[in-house]
């Protein structure tokens, strides 16, 4: 046998684990010209300090991880630089809380992608975690159907969406992770055109003892919450369990969602839902009025475009907030192409070996009209929202360094957020 040895003069250069998958992440995206996928200056975070006086916290975005987390709009003030911060009292959170955050906030760190939203800037002081990360300024996909687009998405805008969505999962499933959480409320949009994917808590491993598995069987939490979005093999938690096709399921979902403004199974009694999806009940779109004109008479929402991004006709009535399926819906019929249907019905198929990875459908027809969009043809899409901006005449905030309490934002909680952080 012809065994070859390395001269003991060779030099091996170590790699980190997030040179790694920054690597990855090159490999996912390097043959992608969308603005979707495109980081600015604005993006990198990683050169702003690590003082919590240097940040003045302008309007609140919404709140999560069990309603201890706070999520504000902040001018970081040496650099008139906007992000968002997320600041989590730990003194009020359980053991398994801190377990959790630490997990997400590893995570976030560890990937490096265009369409994830990582926090790459991490910091305590006194009680309080501060995890920074790039502004998000027309906010999540849900927001903007609630707010502008209560009759759903045109299909260019929902294909715009979708791939910089699909260019997130097929960097995590590469790396071994299944998402568990894909909904529209985890799809969010920079100014500049960003998509990205959050919901990074729900983030599960597929690798257990340095091997891949085919199949896992946890349960996701806040799992009621998700529960339309969920595929019928993670809800069925039987000896098969799932795999990163229960992402391919949600996307087929949150397809349905963008296009009518509507969650699929969004009115159902959990148990009723769970019954129809493991007895395999198709979604699919529908080219005809979801309602009669006659049910449309007592519903009054804003359509005068302007959205301040917290969502200036979002808190005008109390059609969204407690759930999607309170979205105002079109009484006008909506004739979808056939590449938005054919999407729809491979992502949603029962079988879960049935339906095509995340680097498949990067190639549907339907993503093809994508790569021809640029900066102006993006806005086009967005018309009539505009993105969150900073408050003019802000008032500087008081210093949250000397207090174990939430620091609060100058100006008051909306009664709707821009951001689902559950």
């Amino acid at each position: 046998m012809d065994c070859t040895c390395i001269s003991s003069h060779s030099q091996v250069q170590s790699i980190s684990i997030e040179e790694q998958y920054e690597d990855v992440s090159h490999q996912c995206s390097s043959s992608d010209v969308s603005p979707c996928s495109v980081l600015t200056d604005e993006d990198d975070i990683t050169d702003l300090s690590t003082d919590p006086a240097h940040y003045q916290l302008l309007s609140q975005l919404g709140r999560g991880f069990n309603n201890l987390s706070q999520v504000s709009m902040a001018r970081h003030t040496p650099s008139g630089r906007l992000v968002a911060v997320k600041n989590t009292n730990l003194d009020e959170c359980t053991e398994d809380e801190l377990l959790q955050l630490m997990n997400e906030v590893l995570l976030s760190r560890l990937f490096r992608h265009p369409n994830l939203l990582t926090s790459r800037l991490v910091f305590s002081s006194c009680c309080q975690l501060w995890v920074l990360s790039p502004l998000m300024s027309y906010g999540s996909a849900d927001s903007l159907l609630r707010s502008c687009f209560p009759d759903g998405m045109s299909e260019s805008l929902i294909a715009y969406l979708l791939y910089g969505v699909l260019r997130a999962l097929e960097y995590l499933h590469h790396m071994g992770y299944v998402h568990r959480g894909v909904k529209a409320s985890h799809v969010l949009l920079s100014a500049e055109g960003r998509v990205c994917l959050s919901g990074l808590q729900s983030v599960y491993s597929l690798m257990k003892d340095g091997k891949r598995m085919r199949a896992v069987f946890d349960m996701p939490q806040h799992s009621p919450s998700l529960l339309p979005w969920l595929s019928p093999e993670l809800l069925r938690q039987d000896l098969h369990g799932y795999g990163v096709k229960s992402d391919i399921y949600s996307l087929g979902i949150v397809v349905c969602e963008l296009v009518s403004g509507r969650v699929p199974f969004q009115d159902m009694p959990p148990t009723l839902m769970l019954l129809q999806k493991l007895r395999g009940s198709h979604c699919c779109l529908l080219d005809v009025p979801p309602y009669p004109l006659g049910d449309m008479g007592a519903l009054k929402v804003s359509r005068s475009g302007v959205d301040s991004g917290i969502g200036e006709s979002v808190a005008t009535g109390s059609l969204t907030r407690t759930a999607t399926a309170e979205r105002p819906q079109s009484p006008s019929p909506k004739n979808h192409s056939a590449t938005l249907h054919n999407l729809v019905q491979l992502c949603l198929q029962q079988q879960p070996e049935r339906r095509p990875s995340a680097t498949a459908l990067l190639t549907h027809p339907f993503f093809r009209q994508v790569k021809k969009h640029t900066r102006d043809s993006f806005l086009s899409l967005m018309y009539p929202a505009v993105p969150v901006s900073c408050p003019p005449d802000t008032p500087p905030s008081g210093t949250p360094t000397q207090t174990c309490n939430t620091p609060s934002p100058t100006d008051p909680e909306p009664e709707d957020g821009m951001w689902d952080f559950s």
